[in-house]
């Protein structure tokens, strides 16, 4: 399984991560940090669809992403366009780093969601050091006890975490551990085929005093749309904007066609 292997090759890299910065010094780093801190939740929050762009450079189902413009101009146009930034800073299977991140942070004052597969409480500590305002807990890697343990762990470090669920059960998890952000991957991890449909099933478990994000598989009008009839607050968007010479214009005309569905 794919996940599986992700998951393998990321407990092989975090030693050489921790070679480099010690656990104890990148847990000092994430308690000086003083940079900027914008509220990844409230963004969330704001009236209408609000929009996470990803950067990216690959992934196992697409291969290498050729994007048409650099990452100070992706960003330029995500500042003037969306709400928040997500940034794959896993290495192996999407080509990240968490190098990326640190330029991102420099040129935005948007909230920033380290997108990885947290597994080791220094990954937390690492994303609160370079800038991360929001961490992503996949509720298919972790048990009962890591979800909550990391997640006390995101709080105390005053980022926010987004949950992913793919299916009932990981949505029940991710409820009862007491998520405040909800988010549903229409690309199940297992072998990375797309389904908006796991949106429109798991958004009846979601109370409305959450935030509910609609992840993947957005790359068209209709998709927009039908997503738009699912209660959702928020759209992470990678393949489509990163394979578009115009992310700005794309968000913006998904806005538009969203307000008018609703």
């Amino acid at each position: 399984m794919i996940l599986d292997k992700i998951v393998e090759d990321k407990r092989i890299r975090l030693p050489q991560h921790k070679a480099k910065i010690s656990p104890a010094e990148m847990r000092r780093l994430a308690e000086a940090y003083v940079g900027p801190s914008p509220d990844f939740l409230e963004a969330l929050r704001e009236p209408g669809i609000s929009i996470i762009g990803e950067f990216k450079q690959a992934s196992p189902s697409l291969g290498n992403i050729k994007s048409r413009i650099d990452l100070t101009d992706r960003i330029d146009d995500y500042n003037a366009s969306v709400d928040c930034i997500s940034c794959l800073t896993e290495e192996d299977h999407f080509l990240g780093s968490v190098d990326f991140l640190k330029q991102i942070r420099e040129i935005s004052p948007l909230p920033i969601l380290r997108k990885d597969f947290m597994i080791d409480e220094y990954q937390f500590y690492e994303a609160k050091a370079i800038g991360a305002n929001a961490i992503l807990l996949i509720t298919g890697i972790l048990d009962d006890k890591q979800l909550r343990d990391f997640y006390q762990l995101t709080t105390e470090l005053r980022m926010d975490a987004l949950f992913e669920a793919h299916d009932e059960a990981q949505m029940d998890r991710a409820l009862n551990c007491g998520a405040r952000i909800v988010g549903v991957n229409n690309r199940d991890l297992r072998d990375f085929t797309i389904h908006l449909e796991t949106t429109k099933v798991l958004s009846k478990m979601v109370p409305d005093d959450r935030v509910f994000v609609a992840e993947s598989g957005i790359v068209e009008d209709k998709d927009v749309e039908f997503l738009a009839e699912c209660r959702v607050d928020a759209f992470l968007i990678g393949r489509a904007f990163m394979e578009s010479e115009n992310p700005k214009a794309l968000a913006q005309h998904w806005k538009e066609v969203y307000d008018r569905k609703k």
